[in-house]
């Protein structure tokens, strides 16, 4: 199979419904929460990250279906001083896993991530998520530990 990697253009219907619907995909996948998105996340999120200027997704299509996609954010360490990527949301269709493709797309993350000069690229995987940590483990990704004996980094939130 030949598939083909593409930067989404925001202001592309073809594009927007594809990513709508692999976010969708996601959502309904147990490591997404295991529910559709609403209405209005699927009425608005194209728009929504057409206004976040830092925002950009990566597509893969098996002709013209979408099979995988990455969401990120371009953020900034001030300890580095520099730029970073944090990939916001990885889905892989389930009928596409275990052919590469997330592989494929962090490939382009971290190329981004060269060529704008950003120190690191970040992510959130669930415990439980064991065939995601095992290909982010492969590809060098890790906990975020400043001094061991403070432990691992947590990623906590509070709904507003």
């Amino acid at each position: 199979m030949a598939f083909r990697l593409v930067h989404a253009d925001y202001h592309d219907p073809a594009h927007g419904a594809a990513l709508v619907e692999m976010l969708s995909i996601y959502a309904r996948d147990p490591m997404g929460g295991g529910e559709d998105l609403s209405e209005a996340a699927k009425a608005n999120l194209i728009a929504g990250l057409q206004q976040t200027p830092h925002a950009f997704s990566i597509l893969i299509f098996d002709g013209d279906r979408a099979v995988a996609l990455a969401n990120c954010i371009y953020g900034f360490s001030t300890f580095a001083a520099k730029k970073i990527i944090n990939i916001h949301d990885m889905v892989v269709h389930p009928d596409y896993r275990g052919q590469g493709l997330g592989k494929m797309m962090f490939d382009e993350i971290e190329l981004m991530a060269k060529q704008s000069g950003a120190s690191k690229v970040t992510l959130e995987v669930l415990e439980g998520n064991e065939a995601a940590k095992g290909l982010y483990a492969s590809l060098g990704y890790g906990d975020y530990v400043l001094d061991p004996k403070m432990g691992r980094a947590l990623f906590w939130q509070k709904a507003i």
